[in-house]
């Protein structure tokens, strides 16, 4: 990874950067922001420049990319970096469904060391949200009392879920979606051969998310898009030959993310239809139901989503149980 990569979040680093040349540069910081938008990405950016020793640049936090620790950090092999993020489990081979406490005692240990090429030694959690109990706790002791030149970046999706004395210890860097062009600029260096409609389809829909994008793009985001909208206008009726020729395509055998990413599209557009109905600005599609039916209606699709994948149901039927509550005194009923 090249620092010179990182796209977006410019204020974020300037205020990283100007803290470090201040001389404050706090001991723990919270990268937060919505999923995919690059806090992992920002949080190696900052632990490589920290690295590098601070280099000067007309981008704030940019690394060049023959960097010995730009180069260390990308093959992850610095001996100054410890990621820590779940394990797995050696007695059952599967990955943790939390960070567990041995991992963040092993990070403590680690940044009491002194630097083996750098004065610095740099943490990063990834994503905190996942952290167990005990894990938060003692991460907390080494937050009370960090070792010098150690540094703690927390990856979190919703840092408002983090223990509040968690929270008072660290300074706070909000990530924000990244704009429309940074996510096509992103798009086309993940995913050159990219057909141009499926790029411009996943840009539209992944609302500022790289990580939203690229997974709408392997998923067929322009065609399942297309699907959805032809569903839309076609209400108060629905097409039933199409919605069961749909529903086959996302119930066969390896379409599990194409399922995950319709029933997304799907819940995004009733957001929208809410939100229309909210503000006043209801189109025809919209009038069939009131506002307090279209978000019911958004809650129950993302529990039908949810429950599908957790227990292994029948993907065909939750598809055309979605698609025909959306006619007018259509309901949903979960398992």
């Amino acid at each position: 990874m090249s620092q010179g990569e990182l796209v977006g979040h410019r204020a974020a680093a300037e205020a990283f950067a100007e803290a470090a040349a201040a001389g404050r540069l706090h001991h723990a910081w919270v990268i937060g922001g919505p999923p995919g938008i690059g806090k992992a990405t920002f949080a190696r950016a900052a632990a490589t420049w920290v690295l590098a020793g601070f280099p000067q640049a007309a981008s704030p936090l940019a690394v060049p990319a023959g960097h010995p620790a730009a180069r260390k950090v990308a093959s992850g092999s610095h001996p100054d970096l410890r990621l820590v993020a779940r394990t797995e489990n050696p007695r059952t081979g599967r990955l943790r469904t939390e960070i567990a406490i041995d991992d963040v005692r092993g990070m403590i240990g680690f940044l009491r060391l002194t630097g083996a090429e750098s004065p610095w030694r740099v943490a990063i959690v990834d994503p905190a949200d996942d952290l167990s109990a005990e894990a938060a706790n003692a991460l907390l002791k080494i937050l009370e009392e960090p070792p010098p030149k150690a540094l703690i970046l927390l990856v979190c999706h919703a840092p408002a879920r983090l223990l509040p004395t968690i929270r008072s210890r660290c300074r706070r860097l909000s990530l924000a979606p990244l704009a429309a062009s940074e996510v096509a600029l992103l798009l086309a260096q993940h995913a050159p051969d990219l057909p141009p409609a499926e790029a411009e389809a996943a840009v539209a829909l992944a609302g500022g998310s790289i990580g939203r994008a690229l997974a709408l793009a392997e998923g067929g985001a322009a065609e399942l898009s297309a699907a959805l909208a032809r569903v839309f206008q076609g209400l108060p009726a629905l097409d039933l030959t199409a919605a069961h020729a749909l529903a086959d395509r996302l119930a066969r055998p390896g379409a599990e993310e194409g399922f995950a990413l319709f029933m997304g599209l799907l819940r995004d557009r009733l957001a929208a239809l809410a939100k229309a109905s909210a503000v006043g600005q209801a189109d025809a599609v919209a009038r069939l139901r009131p506002l307090e039916e279209w978000g019911g209606l958004w809650e129950k699709v993302g529990q039908l989503a949810r429950q599908t994948d957790a227990l292994n149901l029948d993907r065909k039927q939750a598809v055309l149980s979605a698609l025909l509550a959306l006619r007018p005194g259509g309901a949903l009923d979960t398992p």
